[in-house]
């Protein structure tokens, strides 16, 4: 995953209008059922699928700002990490998994976080329970396992808004086994199956995009009450008590030192390179000037490349590229308006 999107801890929200869609393909029971959600970011995408009066809908989310937004969507909410929370098993009605598109970082392990998650959390699905999958196409072969072990009826479809498309976005509708269905699987019908995972992830471009109007309904069954646990660290908790360690203040002398501050004025007049050291190194960074005026200056270094062009006595021509560094000056106006000089 690049960094923008750790940054964010993998959230690649549903367009509303793709959740719509899929809710399309969903027939509810006139009686409660439960509806989760381990990833559910701002809780959105999830209230547009399962839009029913008589859902019971639970949710997971690590980051504690979107933990916050979904709270005003779905009463209950457990923020923390999914992989650390667990539930009774076969107790889920539906289940909508948008996971983190990435690859698991652990020791001996190398798997995709779509297979990751899906393998945590497919048991909590019940008999005959919904699974909602939306993953890039490219990876639907790493999930093919358990899909075509423990699910049937199973469609695939392209997602076709464009941010959708950007990242090769299907959505994968299913319905759980249960277990006389499994006993009768034969090892044929699974490799079978797995093929043809693998083809849909070759060439996720061949698929159908998901319709507006759907094929097919889904019937998902009734359920009651769930209850989850986190059994996790709480890190927002730590943060917040963590400066006040003593052990933490003592480590933050070293790992977190004062920035160095110069005043007064030099003996002797300071020449280019002087001037060109004290700013790179952020000695001239601050806040400066008055009314209009005022303004925040940073420095930095840049590489940047010169090229040139010489030609030889036979007519060849040679370019050659050069990297230096170069100061750079980024200004902040108290107005709004900004300047880069280079």
């Amino acid at each position: 995953m690049r960094l923008a999107g750790r940054a964010r801890l993998g959230f690649y929200p549903l367009p509303a209008a793709e959740a719509s869609r899929i809710r399309g393909f969903l027939q509810f029971p006139k009686v409660s059922w439960a509806a989760l959600d381990p990833c559910i970011g701002d809780g959105v995408a999830f209230t547009a699928i399962t839009a029913d009066p008589d859902v019971l809908r639970y949710g997971i989310e690590i980051d504690a700002y979107r933990a916050e937004q979904a709270r005003e969507r779905v009463a209950v909410v457990i923020q923390g990490n999914a992989l650390e929370t667990h539930g009774s098993i076969e107790s889920f009605s539906l289940l909508y998994l948008n996971p983190p598109y990435d690859w698991e970082l652990s020791c001996g392990k190398n798997r995709r976080m779509e297979e990751v998650f899906l393998s945590h959390t497919w048991r909590w699905l019940k008999a005959g329970g919904i699974l909602v999958l939306v993953i890039p196409g490219e990876h639907i072969a790493d999930c093919s396992q358990i899909l075509a072990a423990q699910f049937r009826d199973v469609r695939v479809y392209r997602l076709g808004d464009p941010a959708c498309v950007r990242y090769q976005q299907v959505v994968v509708l299913a319905v759980r086994r249960n277990r006389r269905e499994r006993q009768r699987l034969q090892d044929s019908d699974i490799t079978r199956a797995r093929l043809q995972y693998a083809s849909f992830a070759r060439h996720p471009e061949t698929l159908l995009v998901l319709p507006s109007d759907s094929d097919t309904r889904y019937s998902v069954p009734e359920s009651g009450p769930v209850q989850l646990s986190h059994r996790g660290l709480p890190l927002d908790e730590i943060e917040d008590l963590l400066p006040r360690s003593a052990a933490y203040r003592q480590a933050g002398r070293i790992l977190f030192a004062e920035p160095a501050r110069i005043s007064g004025r030099p003996l002797t007049p300071l020449h280019s390179g002087h001037i060109g050291l004290l700013a790179v190194s952020g000695m001239l960074n601050g806040i400066f000037g008055a009314g209009e005026e005022r303004h925040l200056a940073t420095w930095q270094s840049v590489k940047a490349v010169s090229c040139s062009t010489e030609e030889e006595d036979n007519g060849t021509i040679i370019q050659r590229e050069k990297e230096y560094f170069t100061n750079e000056l980024t200004l902040v106006f108290a107005n709004g308006r900004t300047a880069i000089l280079k």
